[in-house]
């Protein structure tokens, strides 16, 4: 049985299923347009970088898991993989905590540090150079060149061998359960590019009295590593996008352990929204 954290009343999870809640207090200024570097080369920039991926390997990784009670399976999945992840690959998971791209990273470091999608807000936020240095893209919105500048970027990082980890929900809603409706980005990303979809899940577990009394946390993690799925190349390009959002709603679902036919939304969003029951 999958374990439902109490939630009631302590995220102000919004109407639409695809918004964020949460606040981005800075704005720094930045335009994502056609100069935007979306993925950074300078040799200072990969510098720093080296020094964060090292922390994240002997600090971050390690207070994650024991933070987070997180455990991890489906491995396998991606050691038995190891050709194609390195051919470039799209990973996809529910986004239900603030440190649950970092499971992931901790996950795919051994094949290939990923790049992440993420909201344009938070790279012009408070967090936003942190989010560059461990891989966050931003999408830009109502900048057409800098759309094509953003899908080229995506293209060329996935056709050198890239991973790239995108949350098809469109948002975090923290210890939130159900798998929302997706979104159609990843799903036209992969299928332009050729590339497979490795879903991950995150589901929840029941906190023991020490975790749960003392230091008031409401859920430990687990993280599920499903099998890579394939686009359907004998439909045409809108049917293969929709069946492809179907099966990855479907395999995350299952990773989640949520028994078939009971997630209480649809697989494909449709502005969608909050389901309360």
């Amino acid at each position: 049985m999958v374990f439902v954290p109490d939630t009631k009343n302590k995220y102000p999870y919004p109407e639409d299923t695809s918004s964020h809640y949460l606040v981005v207090k800075k704005n720094r200024g930045i335009i994502f347009d056609e100069n935007y570097h979306y993925i950074e080369t300078s040799k200072s920039f990969r510098f720093v970088r080296w020094w964060v991926r090292f922390l994240l390997r002997v600090l971050v990784f390690p207070a994650a898991y024991i933070r987070l009670g997180l455990k991890v399976t489906g491995k396998k999945n991606l050691k038995n993989n190891k050709k194609l992840i390195k051919n470039g690959v799209v990973t996809i998971s529910n986004h239900i905590h603030l440190w649950d791209y970092i499971c992931i990273m901790s996950t795919l470091r051994n094949y290939r540090w990923p790049n992440v999608i993420v909201w344009d807000k938070n790279i012009n936020g408070e967090n936003g150079t942190l989010m560059r240095y461990v891989g966050g893209i931003p999408i830009p919105v109502n900048n057409i060149k800098g759309t094509i500048a953003f899908s080229n970027t995506i293209s060329k990082l996935l056709n050198d061998g890239g991973i790239l980890q995108i949350y098809p929900e469109g948002s975090m809603w923290e210890f939130y359960q159900p798998i929302r409706p997706f979104k159609d980005g990843f799903a036209s990303i992969a299928i332009k590019n050729n590339k497979p979809v490795i879903p991950y899940a995150f589901s929840n577990r029941k906190p023991g009295f020490i975790r749960r009394v003392i230091f008031k946390q409401i859920a430990l993690f687990n993280l599920n590593i499903g099998k890579p799925i394939f686009a359907n190349e004998n439909l045409d390009v809108k049917e293969e996008e929709i069946d492809l959002m179907k099966r990855c709603h479907e395999a995350m679902v299952e990773l989640a352990g949520i028994k078939k036919g009971t997630n209480i939304y649809e697989p494909i969003y449709n502005h969608s929204k909050k389901i309360s029951s």
